[in-house]
């Protein structure tokens, strides 16, 4: 069977089902929502979607927290509504991928349920457990994403369980060869029904130090982190052996060998090591994943001096693999906001799609991100993710980047005729869909416009990426190689800018984008606020 590469260069939508749209009116946004919306999506453009996990769970992270890997969980709908949503978006040529959250479950399984009973029973050794310390404490120091010790006691083994996010998110044990085969029997399970690709989470976490040896202390100086804050505990170590372990690579060899029985079927994994981008680099190869990104875009800065540096060493290191970019999504604050600050004009929302859609690499674009929405204020009251209920009031958690998608100016924005389960904005209403589907000028349309014409540009979608000199704000790079070369040229400003085109480049300016496009006199380009420039090259 001959392999599709669709995903090259594909522009993924990610979709938060909890916010996206609700049909039953329980203040929750479900599959038959997504099925109601596909023809929204397939409007934009997008190649494929990415939908977030809406599994069997107790919802104690909402969703990434697995309780049955292979069936849908009643908040969101039924198996019936998943298959009837593969059909349609599949009608519509739009690709379906799937959140599998493979290196931990919740508490809730039957495997865990079982592993806790005893020493002794089939699934005693499919979960992390170890022996406290004679004085009673936890075997070691590793410490949980979410907050406070790694380990949790479990009187009825006298042992603590590995948990490096939620207590009650108990980490699988991969070391055990039957653990690796029930997750790919599970993950089969949805491929064999039609699915086109798996978005894998925390893909790194799968194995853990099997010595069980200490994380050495980082320096305070050192304690930045990729989705977690300076001042969470989690940040003051060295993650050596808690994740990213090298027995990880031989089973994301087996988990691609299981992938490519399916021509169309592609995995992208989300990375996030102590060096996440070599980490990146040798996971994806053509006998691992697909498809890696991390957070090293999803950050504060968001200079053109450190977007450069990031992804040239991304590209130095990853020789045949194929990197995907994004600069939002459902843990981090809506890159308007984050990249913006004060300014969330819809210049400057249509340039960031525009930059994350010109870089060499696939995309994954976040809900709302079409629409330029900002990241909302949650006050504590309202607030959901347990994360920001943890480290309130330093760091606010994750659910003003998931508050609901404004449809229309009805009630609750179109999204629900129920109470929403988080508050929307009074500033998401007034630029929800419909009427930015009026506007000619709006950010939904400048986005649609732009990735209707990134289609016919293959040196965007499949070329490679050099990077040229230029001081901030400017930044500027060269696509594609023989057949196409297309100068791209960003103003990261509120300000005009001016600046002289690289001795040597005659450059013959692109229409059709749709963007705020710089002007030319002689040599030297002149840049609007937010300003971009495409050209084609000789």
């Amino acid at each position: 069977m001959t392999k599709n590469n669709w995903w090259r260069g594909a522009v993924i939508y990610q979709i938060y089902p909890r916010s996206f749209l609700d049909t039953n009116g329980d203040g929750v946004g479900d599959l038959p929502g997504i099925v109601e919306k596909l023809d929204y999506i397939a409007g934009l453009g997008v190649d494929a979607i990415w939908i977030s996990p809406f599994f069997k769970s107790p919802m104690a992270d909402f969703g990434y927290d697995i309780a049955d890997y292979r069936d849908v969980d009643p908040l969101f709908g039924t198996l019936a509504d998943f298959d009837r949503l593969l059909a349609k978006a599949h009608a519509l040529g739009v690709k379906v991928m799937i959140d599998q959250v493979l290196s931990h479950c919740s508490v809730d399984h039957a495997w865990f349920k079982e592993s806790r009973e005893s020493r002794d029973n089939a699934r005693a050794d499919w979960y992390v457990w170890a022996d406290p310390k004679e004085d009673g404490t936890p075997p070691n120091n590793w410490m949980s994403l979410f907050g406070g010790v790694a380990w949790r006691w479990e009187p009825r083994r006298e042992q603590y369980y590995l948990h490096n996010f939620l207590a009650s998110q108990p980490d699988l044990n991969f070391h055990n060869p039957a653990v690796q085969q029930a997750t790919l029997d599970n993950v089969q399970f949805w491929l064999d029904r039609g699915v086109d690709g798996l978005r894998l989470d925390a893909i790194n976490f799968c194995f853990h130090d099997a010595q069980l040896r200490d994380n050495p202390p980082k320096p305070k100086e050192q304690r930045v982190g990729r989705g977690f804050s300076p001042d969470n505990p989690y940040a003051y170590q060295y993650h050596y052996h808690n994740n990213t372990q090298p027995e990880n690579v031989a089973f994301l060899e087996r988990l691609r060998g299981l992938l490519d029985r399916y021509p169309d079927a592609a995995a992208l994994g989300e990375i996030s090591s102590e060096d996440s981008l070599a980490t990146t680099a040798e996971y994806v190869t053509d006998r691992r994943l697909h498809m890696g990104y991390s957070f090293e875009l999803l950050t504060e800065d968001g200079s053109a001096a450190y977007i450069r540096s990031t992804v040239e060493r991304l590209e130095a290191a990853m020789v045949d693999g194929w990197p995907c970019w994004a600069v939002s999504n459902h843990d981090v604050q809506r890159a308007v906001t984050r990249w913006g600050g004060g300014d969330a004009s819809p210049a400057l929302a249509a340039q960031l799609v525009a930059l994350v859609c010109s870089l060499r690499g696939s995309v994954c674009l976040y809900q709302g991100e079409e629409l330029g929405l900002p990241e909302a204020d949650v006050p504590y009251e309202a607030l959901q993710d347990p994360y920001g209920k943890t480290f309130w009031p330093n760091f606010k958690g994750r659910d003003g980047c998931r508050t609901p998608m404004p449809w229309n100016d009805g009630r609750e924005a179109g999204f629900s005729q129920g109470q929403p389960w988080l508050p929307i904005p009074a500033e998401h209403r007034a630029i929800n869909v419909a009427k930015q589907d009026a506007d000619p000028s709006s950010v939904l349309n400048l986005v649609r416009g732009f990735l209707a014409w990134r289609r016919t540009q293959p040196a965007l979608r499949s070329g490679n990426i050099r990077f040229l000199d230029a001081p901030e704000p400017v930044l500027a790079f060269v696509r594609g190689e023989e057949g196409q070369r297309i100068l791209v040229v960003f103003n990261l400003s509120a300000g005009d800018v001016q600046w002289p085109l690289p001795e040597g480049i005659v450059a013959d300016a692109l229409e059709g984008h749709g963007l705020q496009c710089a002007t030319r006199e002689g040599g030297t380009l002149s840049l609007p606020p937010r300003g971009v420039y495409f050209a084609s090259i000789a």
